[in-house]
């Protein structure tokens, strides 16, 4: 039986790539990456020359089974995505729930995620959060802002430079505009910032600065 690793890479510094992670992706028999254009920059970068192959969200309901049949026989893979840990907001959930289901086992190595780093410097209540990573984009997004209403735990959401201030205006409208929110842009990256405040406050900081970067948007949870 061989196994799985899914392994984290960096969401914005090569640096925080770990020295077990470069070690692992250099030792399995296959990679499996969610753009091996993207991963394929990376793995030069660290000199790792291991069989790279793509796995993404348009193609894993066809290539999970052989992928769960080639770890039974004996070799080992790694997951990898673009950015950061697979299966939080990014492929990886499907290919795991198989392996598992199949015996197959399974290692998931600690790394860099973008959530952990915003939330903690967010300075908003972290013992207890919740994540909801991207939300709906049309159907039921409206519902699922109103369910989170009563939310009284930190919240925390991922969104993209075009549609990160629309998502803030509708923030605003659900849970009013004095809520404490805190948004990240580029984490780890050279031009990484944090803007907190109010929603109306950051609202208003994104209209006069363009949207750029990937966001982390940590919202106060409900006081009542």
């Amino acid at each position: 039986m061989g196994k799985l690793f899914v392994v984290p890479t960096p969401v914005g510094n090569l640096e925080d790539m770990t020295f077990r992670a470069i070690r692992v992706l250099k030792e399995v028999d296959f990679i499996l990456a969610e753009d091996t254009r993207t991963s394929g920059i990376l793995l030069k970068h660290f000199e790792i020359k291991n069989k790279l192959l793509s796995h993404h969200k348009f193609n894993e309901h066809k290539t999970v089974e052989n992928i769960a049949l080639r770890l039974k026989s004996g070799e080992t893979g790694a997951l990898i995505s673009d950015a950061g840990t697979p299966s939080i907001s990014d492929p990886g959930y499907l290919l795991v729930h198989v392996c598992v289901n199949q015996g197959v086992d399974v290692e998931c190595l600690p790394g860099a995620t973008a959530f952990v780093p915003a939330l903690v410097n967010s300075g908003l209540p972290s013992e207890k959060f919740c994540f909801e990573g991207f939300l709906p984009p049309k159907k039921g997004r409206n519902k699922r802002m109103e369910e989170l209403k009563v939310e009284r735990r930190t919240m925390i959401f991922y969104e993209s430079p075009y549609r990160v201030l629309k998502t803030l205006e509708q923030f605003a409208e659900a849970f009013g505009a004095d809520r404490q929110v805190s948004v990240s842009r580029e984490i780890s990256k050279l031009y990484n910032e944090t803007v907190r405040g109010t929603l109306e406050e950051v609202i208003a900081h994104f209209k006069e600065k363009e949207p750029k970067g990937e966001f982390v948007i940590v919202l106060a949870g409900s006081e009542k």
